[in-house]
C-alpha cells in the first residue's frame, strides 16, 4: 500500500477534572478514595488544587545536570517500527549483496513494501498470485484506484525486490536460485531501479542500541530519511582503516555472464582447534570459486570477509561488475547474519549532558524551528496533531531528548523537604508536611508502601522529568500496578492519554494483534515504556481511551493497572511518585502473579511487605488491617500448599533464612525473578541460585531430595501474625455482621437510638469509611431526614400560599409522595413515632379529595365553602391537584356573586366596574356559569355604553338639543340598571335648564326692569347649561348693550391712563379723604351688622347697596347720602389743609404736595381740597388755563364732559331697560347738576348796573386778606361766605362742566381777588438771614417726576453763581408778585431758589460763593466747593455729577 497521508487525529474524550475544597484538600487519600468510583472509570484525572496552593521550586537548578534519552518518533509507533524493521532486513539483505534498496513510486506515491509483501504472503505468496492474477485486487487493497494497470507494477516491483527475499527466508541456496532463474529463463533480478526511486537508508536498530552515537550526530532536529548515520563495526575487527559498511552499498551494472550450476553447500563456521594441515587445505581452498569451482579470473574472484570463501563476481546473483570496496559477505554468511534475532529496541542515550538552562535553549530553539513561530503561540491541538503525524510516517524522522527519570535523591525534588538545602520562608513551611508533597505522600499512613522498608527510586522516592516538545513517554502501567501521581512545577502543558484498568487486558491484546513481530522477540515489550500506538487505532478497536491537558501546577493521577501515555508540549519540568492504598492490596498480589507469568522481576516483595504490616497489625487502621488479613489470609494458604507439594517431591530437608538480610538480586527465582521471601529450594550444586516453589523442577537437574527447603517463617509462625491481623479486622466484621442484620427488613425494627450508637462505635474504632458503613449512615439520615418531615407536616410549618399568590412550597409532598412516604416510614429499619401520625393525615387528605370531589360536582358552588374547604386542605400541607381546581373554582364563584352583588345596586354600577368585572372573568378557566354570566355582563355594558356615548354626544353636540329631544332620551335611560355619568349629567342638565327658563320668565315678569347683576349671573349660569334655551339668545343681546353702553359711558367721562372706574368717577366720594386713592374692598363684609342701615364706607358697599336696591328711588337715596358724607369729608380736608398756612412764622414748614415736603418756588393751590402743590410735580403744568379753577390731580377724577354729552347716555342707558349701579350713579349726577344750576340760577353775583355788586352779593360776601409769611412764601387766601362756598365747591364737585361754574369763578377772581390768586414773593426784607437759610435747606423733592428740571434752561455758558444776598438786593426793585397767568419765570428766579444738590453740603458762606451746573441730565446745581471743582475747570470744562454718571453706566 502507498503510504498515504495519516488521517487527522481525533482527540479522545476528555478525563475528569477535580477541584477539591481546602477542607477536602487537607486529606489527599480521603480525597482519593472520593474520587476513585469515578475517576477509575476513566484510569486517569486531573485534579486542580485550590487557588492558593503554589509550593515554591525547591530544585537545586545550577547542581541539576542530567543526560536525556534520544527518541526517534517513528521509532516510538509500534506498527511503524514493525514497517522500519522489515525495510531495514531487506535493505541489509541487499546491502549485503552490494546492492542499494530504493524505494520504488506508484502512482506518485511511495510503496509500501512491508504491506505489499503481507499482501502477498496472505493471498499464497508470488505464484499463487500471478497463477490466479489478483495483482488487481492487491492493488484495491493498498487504496490504488481501479482501472489502471497499477497490478503489474506491483508485480514488477515485489519480483525484483521482494521476491528474492522471501525465496532466501524459505531457505534457498545460491545454486538453488541459480537453477530456478535458467529453468524460467529469466535474468538474475537485480536491483537498477528507476532514476525517480529514493534511496532507503536503513535504521539499523539493533547497532544503534548497543553503541553510543558519534559525538557529531545532531540531535533534536528534523531529518529525512536519505541522510546517513554512522555504524559500529563488528567486535574483534579493525575499523580505523577500514570503509564503513554504508560506504559499499553503491549500484553495479552486472554483465550478463554464464553461471555453473554446481551445488555449493553452506558451509560451518570454522572451528579454531582445527589441526595446521587442515587449515592450509581451506586456505587452498579459498581461491577456488565455490559456484563454478574455477579458480581463474583471480582479478574477479572475491574473498567473504566473514568466512574467507571465494566467489567470482559474475557467479553472484546479482552478478557484480567490480570487488566490492570494503566488507562484502557470500552467500552463507549473509544467511548467517539475516538470520540473528534482533536485539531488544531501547533509546539510547544523548551524547551530551545537560543543565536546565542549557536543555531549556535547545527545547525552545526546536520548537520555535519547528513550528515557525514562538512557542507559546503554538496551540496545543496543532502539536497534538503534528506528534501522532510523525510517529506514524516513515519518510520523515524527528528526533528528540528527553530527561526521564532523574532521581530526586541526587538533585533534590522540585517540593521543598525538611532538611534540605531549600530554605522555605515561615510562609511556606506548610508545604513542607503537605501530604501533596510527593516526597510525603509514598509514606503517609494511609499508604501501604510505607511498610515497604527499601528506598525505591521512582516508587518511594520521585523522579523528575525535563521534557520538550514532541518527547513522549510510551504506554505502560506502574510497577506492581500501582497508583501513580504527577505534578508539573513548571513549563508548557504534557498531554496525557489513559485506559481505564479494566480495559488493559484488551489494549495489551489490540497491541499484540497489530504488531505481533515485536512481542515475538519481546513478550514484555510494555513494561519496557518503549513502544506506543495511536488512541485513534486503539479507539477504533473498541478500547477506551481518554485524555487531558496537564498545566503548570496540576496533578495527574493514575489508577491501577491504567495503562497511560503521553507526550510534552514543550520545555517543562514534572515530578512524579507512586503511592498505593488499601484498595490496591489485592491487585498487589495478582500483578506478582502476572510478573512470574512474564518471568519480570518484582520491584519489592509483597510477602515481605504483607508481614510487616501484619507485625503491626494493632495500630493499622481498620480498612488497611481487613485488606491485608485478607491479602495473608490467600498468602499462607497458597505458601501451606506449595510446601506441601515441595515434601511430595521429595524435598525434605529445611532451613530458616532470614530474607531480610539479603539483597533483593540474590533472593530472585532463577526461572520467574520473583523475589523470594517466605521461602525459597536450593541445591547444593549451585549454591548462589535459588528458584521459588512454583518452580521447583526448573532448579538443576539433579535430584530432587538433594534441593532444601529455606524458609522465613514457619506456618507455626505466621499463625499469630495472622491471628493479630484477623482481630483487628474482625472487630470490624463482628460490627458489620450486627449492621447486616439491624438492616434486614424482615428483622424486627430497632430503635433510631440503636442505629446512632452503632455509628458512634465505628467512629470510636476508626473502622473505615466502608460502604457498610455509609449505608449506615445514609439510613441514619433517611430516618432523621423523615423523622424531621413528619414532624413538620404534623406541626404544619409549611402552609401553602394560595392566599399570596398560590403555588406549592419548594419541598411540600405529593398525595403520591405522601402514601409512598408513610410506606417508606413502615420500611424503614428503625421504628419512627411519627409514622401513626402522618397515617392519619393521609386518612385526612383522602377525605379531603372526597369532599372536593363532591363540591366540585355542583354547578357553581358557593364561595364560603369553597372557601373553608380550601383552608381544610391548606393545612394538611401537601400537594393536592385538587386545591388548584379549588382555586379556580373560588375565583370563579366569587366572580360570580362579585357581578351578582354588583347587579343589586345598579346605582354603583358603573362602566369601569362593569369593564373591571369583565377583565376579571376573562383571566377565569371557562366555566358554563361563568360564561353566562359574561354574556349578560357584556350586553348590558354595551347597552351602557352606547347611551353613555349618546348623552355625551347630546351634551356636547353644535347646536344644542332642544329640551324635549333630551326628556326622551332620559325616558329611555331610566330603564337600563347601571351608573351611566353622562346620562346622570343629561338628567341634571335638563333640569338646570328648566329651572332656569323658570327663573328668566320671573325676572321680566310684569314689566320689570331686571338688574345688571342678576341679568349677568342669569347669563353666565345658561352658558354652562348644554341645552338649547330661548330666551337666552335675548337675555345675551341685554348684555352686550349694557357693556357697549358701559364702553361709551367709560370712553366720555374717564381720563386717560386712569386708574378710577366709571363707577368710582359717577359716585359721590364716600372715602375718608383724598389721600386715598381707593377704598379697601370686602375688607368688612363678611362681619355682620348689629345695625339695620348699611355701611357705605367704601365704593365696594355702594356698588353693593346699589346692585341690591329695588328700584330707582332707592338707589337714588342711597347716593344721597353717599354725597353728604362726600361734602362732610371735604369740609374737614378744606379745614385742615388751610390751616397749614394759619401757622405762626416760628412753626416748622408744613408739609405740601403730591412729594409731600415743603412748600418751594411757584406752587399752586386746588381750589378743592385747599393744598399747594409745587408747579414741578403736577402733571400738565403748561396747560393749566388763566381764568379756571385748578384742580390737583387727586381732586380731578374725570374729564368732565359737557351736560349735553350726558344726557344722550342717560336716554340711551333708558331704551336698554336694566337697571345697573353706573346707571343710577349716572342719573344722580344729573339730578345734582339740574339741581345746583337752579341754585346757581338763584344766587348769581351778577354786577349793578350802577357798578356796585348785588344786596345778596353784598351781605355773603367779606373779603379778609391775610398775609401769611411761611419761611419767605407769602399765601393768599380769599374766604367766601358758608352757602357761596358750599355752592362754589358742589359745582367744583359734578363730574361735568357747566358754563355756570366758570362764570360763576371768573367773577369772584376778577371781582374780589384780583391779584391774589397765585402765591407771591412779598417785597419786605423781613429776617433775610433766616430766608436765605431756609432756603439753601430746601430739599431735593423739586425735580419729583423730573418734569420742572425740563423748565430750567441750561446756560450756554456756565457762569459762577454769585451769592444769593447780591441777587435779592438787586431784584428788590422787581414786581412783587406773579399772576397764575404768567407762569413762566426767568433763569435768574430759578437761580435764586435753587439749592446745592450735593448729598453733603458744606452750606459755604460769604460774599460770593461759587457754583456750577451738571451738564449731564439732571441739570442739577452745585457749590464748586461740594464737588470738589475749581472756578478754571467749572469754566472750560463739562461737569457730570455722580448721579448721572451712575445712570450712564447702569444703561
Amino acid at each position: 500500500m502507498t503510504q498515504s497521508r495519516p488521517n487527522e487525529f481525533i482527540p479522545p474524550s476528555e478525563c475528569p477534572v477535580f477541584e477539591p475544597s481546602w477542607e477536602e484538600f487537607a486529606d489527599p487519600f480521603g480525597f482519593i478514595n472520593k474520587i476513585r468510583p469515578i475517576a477509575e472509570n476513566t484510569g486517569i484525572c486531573k485534579i486542580r488544587p485550590p487557588p492558593g496552593w503554589q509550593p515554591p521550586f525547591a530544585c537545586d537548578v545550577d547542581r541539576l545536570h542530567f543526560t536525556p534519552r534520544i527518541q526517534r518518533l517513528n521509532e516510538l509507533e509500534a506498527q511503524t517500527r514493525v514497517k522500519l524493521n522489515f525495510l531495514d532486513q531487506i535493505a541489509k539483505f541487499w546491502e549485503l549483496q552490494g546492492c542499494t534498496l530504493k524505494i520504488p513510486h506508484v502512482e506518485r506515491k511511495t510503496l509500501d513494501l512491508y504491506v505489499l509483501y503481507k499482501l502477498v504472503k496472505e493471498d499464497g505468496g508470488f505464484d499463487v498470485v500471478c497463477k490466479e492474477r489478483r495483482w488487481s485486487q492487491i492493488a484495491l487493497k493498498m487504496g490504488f484506484a481501479p482501472g489502471k494497470a497499477v497490478g503489474s507494477h506491483l508485480r514488477a516491483h515485489y519480483e525484483r525486490i521482494l521476491y528474492p527475499y522471501y525465496l532466501f527466508q524459505k531457505g534457498a541456496n545460491l545454486m538453488w536460485l541459480t537453477a530456478f532463474f535458467d529453468m524460467h529463463n529469466s535474468q538474475k533480478p537485480t536491483l537498477n531501479n528507476d532514476t525517480k526511486d529514493k534511496e532507503y537508508k536503513p535504521h539499523d536498530l539493533p547497532q544503534r542500541q548497543s553503541v553510543q552515537p558519534a559525538e557529531t550526530c545532531t540531535i533534536a532536529r528534523r531529518a529525512k530519511r536519505t541522510k546517513g548515520r554512522c555504524f559500529k563495526s563488528e567486535p574483534g575487527e579493525v575499523c580505523e582503516n577500514k570503509p564503513n559498511l554504508r560506504r559499499r552499498m553503491g549500484s553495479y551494472v552486472a554483465k550478463p555472464e554464464p553461471v555453473k550450476n554446481i551445488s555449493v553447500e553452506v558451509k560451518e563456521e570454522p572451528i579454531e582447534q582445527q589441526v595446521e594441515g587442515e587449515k592450509a587445505k581451506v586456505r587452498v581452498e579459498q581461491y577456488m570459486c565455490l559456484v563454478c569451482g574455477g579458480g581463474g579470473d583471480e582479478d574477479r574472484l572475491l574473498l567473504c570477509d566473514g568466512c574467507d570463501d571465494s566467489y567470482h563476481t559474475f557467479c553472484l546473483i546479482p552478478p557484480l561488475h567490480d570487488v566490492p570496496k570494503g566488507d562484502w559477505r557470500c552467500p552463507k554468511c549473509l544467511a548467517q547474519e539475516c538470520g540473528k534475532p534482533q536485539v531488544a529496541f531501547g533509546f539510547e542515550q544523548a551524547p551530551r549532558d545537560y543543565t536546565l538552562r542549557t536543555f531549556g535553549d535547545m527545547a525552545d530553539s526546536f520548537k520555535s524551528d519547528y513550528f515557525n513561530m514562538p512557542v507559546h503561540m503554538v496551540p496545543t491541538e496543532l502539536v497534538e496533531k503534528e506528534f501522532w503525524r510523525l510517529v506514524s510516517t516513515i519518510e520523515e524522522d524527528v528526533t528528540v531528548e528527553y530527561g526521564a527519570d532523574i532521581a530526586s535523591k541526587d538533585f533534590g525534588s522540585g517540593f521543598p523537604v525538611k532538611n534540605g538545602t531549600f530554605k522555605v520562608s515561615p510562609e511556606e513551611e506548610g508545604y513542607l508536611s503537605s501530604g501533596w508533597n510527593l516526597n510525603n505522600m509514598p509514606v503517609l499512613d494511609a499508604s501501604v508502601l510505607t511498610h515497604v522498608t527499601a528506598d525505591i527510586c521512582g516508587m518511594k522516592l520521585p523522579w523528575l522529568y525535563v521534557g520538550m516538545c514532541f518527547s513522549s513517554f510510551c504506554w505502560h502501567i506502574e510497577d506492581h500496578w500501582s497508583y501513580s501521581i504527577n505534578y508539573l512545577h513548571w513549563g508548557e502543558p504534557k498531554t496525557w492519554y489513559g485506559v481505564p484498568g479494566y480495559a488493559a487486558e484488551q489494549l495489551e491484546k489490540v497491541m499484540k494483534n497489530l504488531a505481533p513481530e515485536l512481542f515475538e522477540s519481546q513478550p514484555d515489550l510494555l513494561h519496557q515504556l518503549v513502544t506506543i500506538m495511536n488512541p485513534n487505532v486503539l479507539m477504533g478497536h473498541g478500547v477506551p481511551i481518554y485524555r487531558t491537558n496537564q498545566c503548570a501546577g496540576e496533578f495527574v493521577i493514575t489508577f491501577p493497572r491504567a495503562y497511560h501515555s503521553g507526550f510534552n508540549q514543550g520545555f517543562n519540568f514534572a515530578e512524579a511518585v507512586n503511592f498505593c492504598t488499601a484498595d490496591w492490596v489485592p491487585l498487589g498480589r495478582q500483578c506478582v502473579e502476572h510478573y512470574r507469568s512474564l518471568n519480570r522481576y518484582c520491584v519489592f516483595s509483597h510477602d515481605e511487605m504483607t508481614c510487616n504490616i501484619a507485625a503491626k497489625a494493632d495500630i493499622l487502621e481498620l480498612e488497611l488491617a481487613s485488606a491485608v488479613q485478607k491479602d495473608m489470609c490467600a498468602m499462607i494458604l497458597e505458601e501451606k500448599m506449595l510446601r506441601e507439594r515441595a515434601y511430595k517431591l521429595g524435598v525434605w530437608h529445611s532451613q530458616q533464612v532470614d530474607y531480610d538480610l539479603l539483597p533483593d538480586e540474590e533472593r530472585q527465582c532463577a526461572k520467574c525473578r520473583t523475589t523470594c521471601y517466605l521461602s525459597a529450594i536450593t541445591c547444593p550444586c549451585s549454591p548462589d541460585q535459588l528458584v521459588c516453589l512454583h518452580h521447583i523442577e526448573d532448579l538443576c537437574s539433579c535430584p530432587v531430595k538433594s534441593y532444601t527447603l529455606n524458609y522465613k517463617y514457619t506456618l507455626a509462625e505466621l499463625k499469630p501474625l495472622f491471628q493479630a491481623l484477623t482481630a483487628r479486622a474482625e472487630s470490624y466484621e463482628d460490627w458489620a455482621s450486627k449492621v447486616n442484620k439491624i438492616l434486614k427488613a424482615d428483622q424486627d425494627n430497632k430503635n433510631l437510638e440503636e442505629l446512632r450508637s452503632l455509628v458512634v462505635e465505628a467512629e470510636k474504632k476508626t473502622y473505615p469509611e466502608t460502604d457498610l458503613l455509609s449505608h449506615l449512615c445514609q439510613v441514619i439520615q433517611n430516618a432523621d431526614r423523615c423523622t424531621s418531615m413528619a414532624q413538620q407536616l404534623l406541626n404544619g410549618k409549611r402552609q401553602t400560599r394560595y392566599r399570596s399568590g398560590g403555588g406549592k412550597s419548594q419541598n411540600q409532598l405529593t398525595v403520591e409522595e405522601l402514601r409512598s412516604f408513610v410506606n417508606q416510614l413502615y420500611d424503614l429499619p428503625c421504628t419512627i413515632r411519627q409514622a401513626p401520625f402522618l397515617k392519619a393525615l393521609l386518612n385526612r387528605v383522602e377525605q379531603f379529595q372526597q369532599e372536593s370531589s363532591d363540591l366540585l360536582a355542583e354547578d357553581m358552588p358557593g364561595s364560603s365553602a369553597l372557601d373553608g374547604l380550601l383552608d381544610e386542605g391548606a393545612s394538611l400541607d401537601v400537594e393536592l391537584p385538587q386545591l388548584a381546581v379549588l382555586r379556580q373554582r373560588l375565583e370563579q364563584a366569587r366572580w360570580v356573586e362579585a357581578v351578582q352583588e354588583a347587579s343589586d345596586q345598579p346605582a354603583d354600577l358603573s362602566l369601569d366596574c362593569m369593564r373591571r368585572l369583565i377583565d376579571q372573568g376573562v383571566g377565569l378557566a371557562p366555566h358554563a356559569c361563568v360564561e353566562r354570566t359574561m354574556a349578560r355582563l357584556q350586553e348590558l355594558l354595551t347597552v351602557c355604553e352606547h347611551w353613555e356615548e349618546k348623552a355625551h354626544n347630546m351634551l356636547t353636540a353644535r347646536p344644542r338639543h332642544s329640551i324635549v329631544t333630551l326628556e326622551a332620551a332620559i325616558q329611555e335611560v331610566d330603564s337600563i340598571p347601571a351608573y351611566l355619568p353622562s346620562c346622570l349629567q343629561l338628567k341634571d342638565c335638563v333640569s338646570r335648564a328648566r329651572e332656569w327658563i323658570m327663573e328668566a320668565d320671573a325676572l321680566q315678569a310684569g314689566g320689570r326692569i331686571p338688574g345688571l347683576a342678576a341679568l349677568s349671573e342669569l347669563v353666565s349660569r345658561a352658558r354652562g347649561i348644554p341645552v338649547m334655551l330661548e330666551p337666552l339668545t335675548r337675555l345675551e343681546s341685554l348684555v352686550s348693550e349694557v357693556q357697549a353702553w358701559k364702553e361709551s359711558a367709560a370712553k366720555t367721562f374717564l381720563l386717560r391712563n386712569s386708574s378710577h372706574s366709571l363707577l368710582e368717577v359717577l359716585c359721590p366720594r364716600c372715602e375718608s379723604g383724598p389721600q386715598k386713592s381707593k377704598s379697601k374692598k370686602a375688607k368688612d363684609v363678611s362681619v355682620p351688622c348689629k345695625k339695620v342701615e348699611v355701611k357705605l364706607d367704601s365704593l365696594f358697599d355702594v356698588e353693593k347697596a346699589l346692585s341690591t336696591s329695588k328700584d330707582t328711588a332707592s338707589a337714588m337715596a342711597t347716593l344721597s347720602d353717599v354725597h353728604q358724607k362726600e361734602l362732610e369729608s371735604l369740609s374737614m380736608l378744606r379745614t385742615s389743609n388751610e390751616s397749614k398756612f394759619q401757622s405762626s412764622p416760628s412753626c416748622l414748614a408744613p408739609t405740601v404736595c403730591l412729594c409731600h415736603t415743603v412748600p418751594a418756588g411757584p406752587m399752586l393751590q386746588c381750589e378743592l381740597c385747599r393744598d399747594a402743590y409745587h408747579s414741578g410735580c403736577v402733571p400738565g403744568f403748561k396747560d393749566v388755563q388763566s381764568g379756571l379753577p385748578w384742580l390737583c390731580p387727586l381732586c380731578k377724577h374725570s374729564e368732565k364732559p359737557p351736560l349735553d354729552k350726558v344726557l344722550p347716555l342717560l336716554a340711551s342707558l333708558q331704551r336698554i331697560r336694566v337697571r345697573l349701579p353706573e346707571g343710577d350713579a349716572l342719573r344722580y349726577v344729573i339730578e345734582r347738576t339740574v339741581r345746583w344750576q337752579h341754585k346757581v340760577q338763584q344766587v348769581s353775583p351778577t354786577p349793578h348796573p350802577n357798578g356796585k355788586v348785588s344786596l345778596i352779593c353784598s351781605n355773603i360776601i367779606r373779603v379778609v386778606n391775610v398775609w401769611i409769611k411761611i419761611f419767605g412764601i407769602v399765601s393768599c387766601v380769599t374766604e367766601l361766605s358758608v352757602e357761596l362756598e358750599e355752592l362754589l365747591v358742589e359745582g367744583l364737585l359734578l363730574q361735568v362742566t357747566l358754563p355756570e361754574l366758570q362764570q360763576l369763578y371768573s367773577s369772584l377772581l376778577n371781582r374780589f381777588l384780583p391779584s391774589q390768586h397765585s402765591l407771591q414773593i412779598p417785597e419786605t426784607k423781613k429776617e433775610p438771614e433766616k430766608l436765605e437759610k431756609n432756603s439753601k435747606r430746601r430739599l431735593e423733592k423739586e425735580n419729583i417726576e423730573g418734569q420742572h428740571r425740563d423748565k430750567i434752561k441750561k446756560p450756554k455758558k456756565k457762569k459762577p453763581k454769585m451769592n444769593k444776598e447780591r441777587r435779592r438786593e438787586e431784584k428788590q426793585t422787581t414786581s412783587p408778585s406773579n399772576s397764575l397767568s404768567d407762569l413762566s419765570y426767568s433763569d435768574d428766579s430759578e437761580e435764586d431758589w435753587s439749592v446745592c444738590s450735593a448729598k453733603q453740603c458744606q452750606q459755604p458762606e460769604g460774599n460770593e460763593v461759587n457754583w456750577v451746573q451738571c451738564d449731564g441730565s439732571c441739570n442739577q446745581w452745585f457749590h464748586q466747593i461740594c464737588v470738589g471743582v475749581s472756578a478754571e475747570q467749572a469754566e472750560n470744562e463739562d461737569y457730570i455729577c455722580v448721579s448721572c454718571s451712575k445712570s450712564d453706566l447702569t444703561e
